[in-house]
């Protein structure tokens, strides 16, 4: 769905999901019935239109120094389907203030979560690390018999 024509048969829907996520989807109609649009469940609202080359736009790409780091300083909502957004890449201090349709802000707001799981799991990893550390010196310590009662 980046950007690829859609048959006119078909439109474009996104269903919003009970966790507050939405996804796009594609509506099927008949064939030959190029006028006549799908009918829609109150769950799923219509797009407008395809998305255009300006929707595409990764945020979390800096794009003056290509770092993978951009974060959001900020944001609001600007109507139903628009968010504006600042950004900052933390690696060259590029800064920016735009308004990004929800496709961009949704797609943008997963890369956040990955990256946080990253972090999550590197600290997780750095603290285990450090723990394996801090018990092998203890352990050495009472083997030499460097702590004594009082240093509880």
């Amino acid at each position: 769905m980046n950007g690829e024509s859609i048959p006119p048969e078909q439109s474009r829907g996104r269903l919003k999901l009970p966790g507050g996520r939405a996804i796009e989807v594609l509506l099927f109609g008949e064939a030959g019935q190029q006028s006549a649009a799908p009918a829609l469940s109150p769950q799923v609202e219509r797009l407008a239109s395809p998305p255009g080359i300006g929707e595409d736009r990764l945020l979390h790409l800096c794009p003056a120094c290509a770092s993978h780091f951009v974060y959001p300083t900020g944001w609001s909502e600007q109507g139903e389907r628009h968010w504006s957004i600042d950004l900052r890449c933390p690696e060259c201090e590029w800064t920016d203030t735009g308004v990004f349709p929800q496709k961009v802000a949704d797609a943008f707001d997963e890369e956040l979560d990955f990256g946080v799981e990253a972090l999550v799991r590197d600290l997780r990893s750095l603290a285990s690390a450090n723990m394996a550390e801090e018990i092998e010196r203890f352990a050495l310590a009472l083997d030499a018999g460097a702590i004594l009662p009082s240093d509880f």
